[in-house]
């Protein structure tokens, strides 16, 4: 469904991506892990047409995406961002009918409420947190009206940046289990970045590890602890020594 084909993405003298190749299937749940400032947000930006690859190609079910109408492409599309990046002026309902309320195809106000209340308890938040602000809930409760905005619209196609990131493990395994099961239930593809192994294990079909500006190893997640690749068993494993060098 999506394909990267020898794609490449400097911002001045940092070359970022240096020739990513990566196909992803229609239907299944691909993980991207690296480090820090390896350019997995680069790589998603680059799908989402957010940023412009230097050279190398793109596609979505064979279309370049650079080529495709921007409004229905990025209607295919839902994001879970790595800080919730919820609008904090806006009531919850409304945060999670975002989407809908706006656009050729805008729903009436009543009917985006009802839509956003049934996401909302299909990521088990009550009805009445729907009339909250997000600055009264929790970070897992943030986490999860993120999850029901991205999926309000009953996208083909769902981005997760960094899911877990700020929560305890408790309410990370939560997360993961909900991501995995409404991915499998919407016949999603999914294309997920972490640095957390636990969500890698619980979410993912493949995974696909970004270093040096090109993917070094992809495959199922169940060969990933087998493969001999330096570079994946030092990061799974969290290892000080090893190829990738950290910063002391």
């Amino acid at each position: 469904m999506i394909t990267l084909s020898n794609v490449h993405k400097a911002f001045g003298a940092n070359r970022v991506l240096q020739g990513v190749n990566l196909s992803v299937a229609s239907g299944t749940s691909m993980v991207i892990i690296g480090g820090s400032g390896t350019g997995k947000s680069v790589l998603l930006k680059s799908v989402l047409g957010l940023v412009r690859p230097d050279s190398g190609q793109i596609t979505l079910d064979g279309q370049d995406v650079t080529k495709a109408d921007r409004d229905a492409f990025l209607a295919r599309f839902g994001m879970l961002f790595q800080g919730g990046a919820l609008f904090d002026s806006l009531r919850v309902w409304e945060n999670v009918a975002f989407r809908l309320m706006r656009g050729a195809k805008a729903l009436p106000k009543r009917d985006a409420r009802e839509i956003a209340i049934e996401k909302l308890r299909r990521v088990g938040l009550k009805p009445e947190v729907a009339d909250q602000f997000p600055a009264e809930l929790s970070g897992g409760m943030q986490k999860r009206v993120g999850l029901a905005r991205a999926i309000a619209a009953e996208p083909e196609i769902i981005f997760f940046d960094e899911p877990t990131t700020g929560l305890d493990p408790i309410m990370a395994g939560v997360i993961n289990d909900l991501i995995r099961e409404i991915v499998v239930e919407m016949g999603a593809t999914a294309m997920t970045i972490t640095h957390d192994m636990s969500s890698v294990r619980a979410i993912a079909d493949n995974v696909a590890m970004l270093h040096g500006g090109v993917i070094r190893w992809t495959g199922p997640v169940g060969e990933m602890d087998a493969t001999p690749d330096p570079y994946v068993q030092q990061f799974i494993h969290g290892r000080a020594d090893g190829p990738i060098e950290s910063v002391r």
